[in-house]
């Protein structure tokens, strides 16, 4: 039996790294699309014959659109799509946030999510087989001051999800959103906070956060489960984190 394919967004750190690793010692033969392809050649040398390399910026919509039409035969029928290209920008508040990182997050956190998932959909309707696992995040659930876009684009991610199990209703397809709390381990904070590695690491002191391995084995885990399940929703937190009341500011 053929192994089956898996297409792995933002697979060059983080989350998307770490899935990417967890499915191919999983027996999938693994499309690994991110922007750094030294990063990502690396990644196919540890697992030869098994991890595809490819160059992707998932907010360029042309370059999504040819680079899909144009994979090998060998790796062309997607079974397992994870949208995990995402990134969070600043933690301004919206009066003082700039109106370019809004931008760059709105065009890789869902138009990006949407470009995959448009591209390689088609095909998994023909076939009538698949799985889509697009990771979101609690911020699209919470709001948190500096949260603004990156929360709502989250939030798109979590509406985008049901409404595609909504459109695939009587086929055999199935779409999760996870939803990850703190996580550590990873260049997200870095990214948030373009490099400032003091404002980064403060993030996670004193904390047990999530680990990109923690979110790896949630995507195996869904991979796993008996084809008439869906899971829609998952939320995951670290103990150390919890959905707390609502912040109110008191004039003094």
């Amino acid at each position: 039996m053929t192994a089956p394919i898996a297409f792995v967004t933002g697979a060059s750190s983080g989350f998307g790294l770490a899935t990417a690793v967890r499915l191919a010692e999983e027996g999938y033969r693994v499309i690994a699309a991110a922007r750094r392809l030294d990063k990502l050649e690396t990644l196919a040398s540890r697992y030869p014959d098994q991890v595809l390399a490819l160059q992707l910026d998932v907010a360029d919509r042309a370059m999504v659109k040819r680079a899909i039409a144009e994979l090998p035969a060998d790796y062309a029928e997607v079974d397992v799509l994870v949208n995990n290209a995402g990134l969070a920008l600043g933690l301004a508040p919206a009066q003082g946030a700039s109106l370019d990182d809004w931008q760059t997050m709105i065009d890789t956190n869902c138009l990006g999510l949407a470009a995959v998932t448009h591209a390689i959909l088609p095909g998994m309707v023909a076939r009538n087989r698949g799985q889509i696992i697009n990771i979101g995040s609690i911020a699209g659930d919470y709001a948190y001051p500096g949260g603004n876009v990156y929360g709502a684009s989250k939030a798109f991610v979590h509406q985008f999800s049901l409404n595609l199990k909504a459109d695939l209703f009587g086929t055999a397809i199935r779409v999760s959103c996870i939803e990850p709390g703190l996580a550590g381990g990873s260049e997200f904070s870095q990214v948030r906070f373009k490099g400032d590695e003091g404002k980064a690491s403060g993030l996670y002191q004193g904390t047990t956060p999530l680990t990109p391995e923690d979110i790896a084995g949630t995507v195996a885990w869904l991979t796993s489960l008996p084809s008439h399940v869906n899971i829609n929703v998952i939320e995951m937190m670290p103990v150390c984190q919890a959905p707390s009341a609502l912040a109110i500011h008191r004039k003094s």
